[in-house]
């Protein structure tokens, strides 16, 4: 649930303002960039890469697959490794199975509650991440390649969260890292590769489906 969380949260960026003239830093500029680059989309793609450290018990839990976003407010990640597992928003309600539950679980779609754990979906819906998010650094690597963020939460509207990392392209706007850290010492860190912005997806892509034929509850 953690990978959700964190993907959500970048599908809200696509709504980011611009700050009042004269007051914008380099932050900013390149969160504002990130949004616009976005704003135009209407679907998304892109492999990514998962890894949920596990502290208590000294261990790195790893995942990969594939994730779709579209508008307004849907997404499907495809986890394909270590094993198949689907979580899928439709844009009203959100789909998932705990591993080894015998039902599917749905929750109504909150995009301000799940845009705070899951930046991804700040992209693709009609919050703003800049009400939601302040730039406190910004900083290059790679030579200026990539642009690291560090995003904090504004009064309470990512209560669990205590910082988030974006890292994007310079040039691009692409958003290729996300690190979540919340306030019980959590950590979520997300890569994403083989990004497309626009790519034509399947009409059902984002429809629920239950061939098991598992009793759905809502929780």
């Amino acid at each position: 649930m953690r990978a959700v969380r964190l993907a959500i949260a970048l599908f809200l960026l696509s709504s980011v303002p611009a700050a009042a003239a004269g007051t914008e830093g380099a932050g900013d500029a390149v969160l504002r960039k990130v949004g616009d680059r976005y704003a135009s989309a209407r679907t998304f793609s892109a492999r990514f890469r998962q890894e949920i450290p596990l502290q208590n018990l000294g261990i790195v839990r790893k995942a990969s697959g594939k994730l779709y976003f579209g508008r307004p407010l849907k997404m499907r990640w495809d986890y394909q490794a270590p094993e198949t597992q689907l979580f899928l928003a439709d844009g009203e309600s959100f789909y998932f199975r705990p591993a080894d539950s015998p039902q599917v679980i749905r929750r109504k779609m909150d995009e301000k509650a799940l845009g705070g754990k899951i930046p991804l979906l700040l992209l693709f819906g009609k919050g703003e991440i800049a009400s939601m998010f302040r730039v406190e650094a910004a900083t290059t690597r790679k030579g200026g390649e990539e642009t690291v963020l560090r995003l904090l939460p504004r009064g309470d509207g990512a209560p669990e969260v205590r910082r988030v990392d974006l890292v994007v392209g310079t040039k691009d706007a692409l958003v290729r890292e996300v690190h979540l850290y919340d306030r019980l010492g959590g950590e979520n860190h997300l890569y994403l590769t083989d990004t497309r912005l626009d790519p034509a997806l399947p009409a059902d892509l984002f429809r629920f489906r239950n061939p098991a034929g598992l009793p759905v509850v809502d929780g």
